[in-house]
């Protein structure tokens, strides 16, 4: 009994699916307001209902990282050190959450984009980031030959750690006082916070394609390891197609272009790779966390389609500020990440159910998951062209006309994320299930 430590991953994976339950709520609810404007409106609204799905959506990718890389890199790495820096980091994201959200509550903002809290609970967050690095290193720092995985997960948190305090330079009164400076700086730590966790979950894909095909060479590929600097260079650069619409040099913008575009590529193709070398899906698609990596294998294929072209100056200027955006945040999201810390989350929760009920259960859920977020994102990319149209056109109607016009696309939006909510919750709980029962420690 003395042997069972505190198995910290799991207890991050599942502080994750609640943040997933709380965003797919407050997603339901803002997106309400869109068919029925005066939902709420005396009360939360939509100023509110919209920072909360989308922080809470954030820390479900953020804390499912972070449970995946501990239980990744932890297994045989254990020690009272690890330990009390883990739990420290996890109650600091604890109390800047309630934190966040009781201001939220309260209508009390003051950041900035996807960060729109008050930026004194940026403090637990960046503290909590630096007890992961130095965890990080503490744990790997004799492992040698290290596979892809383990570069990334590293690179991951760095650059985490750095775009997040660059995140906040606009508190600095010269960025504010300089526009154009601000928003460069604003829009570019977006897109370089994604790939700074884009490159830990991808390292969580890579981890779980070893351990499930049985063999080690998906994490030492030299395709794995292009991927890798690939990944860097993106980091670095990609965030040049996000500023189309600012008066920056053009080469700023086609290098970020190029660069943006080589990194989901190379993802699928390493993706394709792992599959071919298994013998057979259907020897492995009983499994439960290789369905979710297929299914990320597929809505990478749809979303790098999409990123393509919104990354087309002519095109991002016709799709920026529509629901094309959001459809493509969406299928990202939901599609990509959200399927890989599912996998993640039912491989080390080792959910393996005697329970022909449950088992159906999560079969149905998950084709209830892939069908809904098909027409979630199909709804809201038709909404985006319809609102595109509208902005380019000579002769307009009224904004309000316009927004009546695309309620078929609300509606039909509306009623797949219900079905994302219901199908997503299921698993929560059956998760949850399994990590009360005998998930919350492990023995050496």
């Amino acid at each position: 009994m003395k042997d069972r430590k505190l198995n910290i991953g799991n207890v991050f994976l599942a502080s994750a699916l609640i943040m997933l339950a709380f965003a797919l709520c407050f997603g339901i609810i803002s997106s309400i307001i869109y068919i029925k404007p005066n939902f709420l409106k005396t009360s939360i609204g939509f100023d509110t209902l919209r920072p909360m799905h989308v922080s809470s959506a954030m820390f479900w990718i953020i804390l499912g990282a972070c449970g995946a890389l501990y239980n990744g890199v932890c297994k045989q790495q254990q020690s009272k050190y690890f330990q009390w820096r883990a739990v420290c980091q996890w109650l600091l994201w604890i109390i800047a959450i309630i934190g966040i959200f009781f201001s939220y509550s309260q209508k009390q903002f003051g950041g900035r984009e996807y960060w729109e809290f008050n930026p004194v609970w940026a403090f637990p967050i960046a503290i909590a980031w630096i007890l992961f690095l130095w965890n990080f290193i503490s744990i790997v720092k004799n492992v040698r030959n290290w596979p892809v995985y383990m570069w990334m997960w590293m690179t991951g948190i760095v650059f985490f750690l750095f775009t997040f305090i660059e995140n906040y330079l606009w508190l600095i009164p010269y960025f504010r006082q300089h526009f154009i400076t601000d928003t460069t700086i604003q829009w570019k730590v977006n897109g370089s916070l994604v790939g700074s966790w884009n490159q830990i979950l991808y390292a969580t894909a890579f981890f779980l394609m070893d351990k499930i095909s049985g063999n080690q060479q998906t994490g030492k590929s030299k395709f794995a390891f292009a991927m890798y600097f690939l990944g860097i260079s993106n980091l670095m650069f990609n965030w040049g197609h996000h500023i189309y619409t600012l008066p920056t040099e053009s080469y700023i913008r086609y290098f970020g272009y190029i660069v943006s575009m080589t990194e989901w590529i190379f993802f699928i193709k390493i993706i394709y790779d792992w599959r071919k070398s298994i013998d057979g899906i259907r020897l492995h698609f009983h499994q439960i966390p290789f369905k979710f990596l297929m299914a990320a294998d597929i809505w990478a294929f749809l979303n790098l389609g999409q990123a393509i072209g919104m990354s087309i100056p002519a095109i991002n200027l016709f799709t920026h500020g529509t629901h094309v955006t959001v459809a493509h945040a969406m299928g990202t999201t939901i599609g990509i990440n959200s399927m890989i810390i599912l996998a993640a989350c039912f491989y080390f929760f080792k959910y393996i159910s005697s329970s022909s009920i449950q088992l159906k259960i999560v079969s149905y859920s998950y084709w209830t998951l892939q069908i809904s977020l098909l027409i979630f994102w199909v709804s809201l990319n038709l909404a985006g062209i319809q609102k595109g149209l509208w902005q380019m056109s000579e002769h307009r109607t009224s904004y309000s006309v316009m927004m009546q016009s695309l309620q078929p696309y609300f509606i039909t939006f509306v009623i797949s994320g219900i079905g994302l909510l219901i199908s997503i919750l299921f698993l929560i709980v059956l998760l949850w299930m399994n990590f009360v029962k005998k998930k919350l420690y492990w023995t050496q």
